[in-house]
């Protein structure tokens, strides 16, 4: 393999207590019952829009609830982008390891594209990414298979030199629509049944555990 596209919430990072906080703070501000971190957990994946639509209550998903909702969420996430946040253990001990080998390394996000850079920025200054995609406009969500296009031109890879590793069924289903080989992390927001039912490559327990399909 010569690159690696890994996701960032629940892969790279664990971000739940902030997006947590963010979505409960546009609960709050448009008076609408809060939620727990637990379906929180269960309602990130697909980018800010599905977040706050599956957050709020049944009968009150409006567009114009919506984008309420989305501007008192992104003012208050972008203050305190990592306020709870933190790299999973060995996660840059993986990164510098596969750096250290020559392997090219991406990241490929449903989060916003300006989230998405500067916490890269603050948390990984030492890797050199070929690319780090978030969600963009015009651009589809995974699992839309066109961020993984864009970073295999990017990188100037095949698809069959390239690994796909992500924490939930989207990542995996991402992963099989770009025609990449997939690796399912458990220590994400999603269960390792979740993961095992798209047939990944590998299934990771640790991070250390990907350097397997390496050697």
């Amino acid at each position: 393999m010569k690159l690696v596209i890994f996701d960032l919430d629940g892969t790279l990072l664990n971000t739940l207590e902030d997006l947590a906080a963010a979505a409960n703070e546009a609960l709050r501000e448009n008076r609408f019952p809060l939620r727990s971190i637990e379906e929180i957990q269960q309602f990130v994946g697909n980018g800010v829009s599905k977040l706050l639509e599956r957050a709020l209550p049944d009968g009150q998903k409006t567009s114009e609830n919506l984008i309420r909702m989305k501007q008192d969420f992104f003012a208050y996430y972008d203050a305190h982008l990592w306020e709870h946040t933190v790299v999973y253990p060995g996660i840059l001990e993986l990164l510098e390891t596969l750096q250290q080998q020559s392997i090219q390394l991406a990241v490929a996000s449903n989060k916003y594209q300006q989230a998405t850079d500067r916490l890269v920025t603050h948390f990984f200054p030492s890797i050199r990414f070929s690319a780090v995609f978030g969600q963009r406009p015009n651009v589809p969500v995974k699992p839309h298979p066109q961020i993984v296009q864009s970073i295999l031109r990017v990188a100037a890879v095949s698809a069959e030199d390239a690994l796909y590793v992500g924490d939930s069924a989207v990542d995996m289903q991402t992963a099989q629509n770009a025609g990449v080989k997939a690796c399912g992390v458990t220590w994400g927001f999603r269960s390792r049944e979740e993961l095992a039912d798209y047939h990944p490559e590998l299934l990771a327990d640790t991070p250390q555990r990907i350097l397997t399909l390496f050697h």
